[in-house]
């Protein structure tokens, strides 16, 4: 469902942006498609919304609205047909002494500092696109960012020997599972968190018979979105309808 005007929830009312750079592909400008009313958008709305294209940061539901650009393509991971590579299989082997715990959004102190340190490990912006002035700025983007939810949403801590190596947040949909955003210590040598946490999605979304777990959008020029053609099969959401993407092959 992409047309709008079929939407069930007609008390949402939609707008677009104006340009800004975009955070992915060098000097092109982008616009999103922004739902609100926020508190109007609970588990139901979203299930809908994530379905067509939409994601979630914060209480800011959005999808690409770019004039001359489709290069963001809406993913997501049928966990039934998914079967892991040889790397991946590994991958999770060598993380198995990973310890998960799944806890209510809440902010963490000692979270904030992993998240802090995997962003200055990225040089990369903040995740609403901007670079905070201070400390308290940063904790604030974090706080409205990924501690804030109408919907059913959670965050998972991974800790090796009580380490803290990862945190995952996670919306859970009427159909699978969403991962809004995962950071890790990215400063050990050949660990492959990151590929762990999708393949522990997975699981956890078979186990609670889910039929997806959502990925997010796929940029094949960026290298921080083009990692999802690692997981296969993936759909994406292509004209209106999702089907299997036949995709580039991605570096891990």
């Amino acid at each position: 469902m992409t047309n709008l005007n079929d939407f069930p929830f007609k008390s949402l009312q939609f707008y677009a942006t104006a340009p800004y750079a975009c955070s992915y592909l060098e000097n092109l400008e982008a616009r999103s498609q922004v739902a609100t009313p926020p508190q109007l958008i609970n588990t139901k709305a979203y299930s809908e919304l994530i379905r067509a294209g939409f994601r979630r940061s914060g209480h800011f539901t959005y999808r690409p609205y770019c004039d001359q650009c489709q290069r963001c393509i809406a993913t997501r991971i049928p966990v039934s047909d998914f079967v892991a590579n040889r790397s991946q299989r590994r991958a999770f082997k060598n993380h198995q002494n990973l310890q998960a715990k799944i806890m209510a959004l809440q902010f963490v102190p000692e979270h904030f500092t992993l998240y802090q340190d995997y962003q200055r490990s990225r040089h990369a912006q903040q995740i609403d696109g901007t670079a905070p002035d201070s400390i308290e700025d940063e904790e604030d983007q974090y706080r409205q960012f990924l501690i804030q939810s109408h919907i059913d949403s959670f965050l998972v801590e991974f800790r090796e020997n009580g380490v803290l190596r990862m945190v995952s947040v996670l919306d859970v949909v009427n159909d699978g599972l969403s991962s809004v955003y995962t950071f890790f210590d990215a400063q050990i040598d050949h660990a492959s968190f990151g590929t762990y946490g999708v393949l522990w999605q997975v699981e956890k979304a078979k186990e609670l018979n889910l039929a997806y777990v959502y990925l997010g959008y796929y940029i094949e020029k960026s290298r921080k979105m083009s990692y999802k053609a690692l997981f296969k099969p993936l759909e994406g959401l292509v004209d209106g309808s999702w089907k299997v993407l036949v995709l580039p092959k991605a570096t891990a």
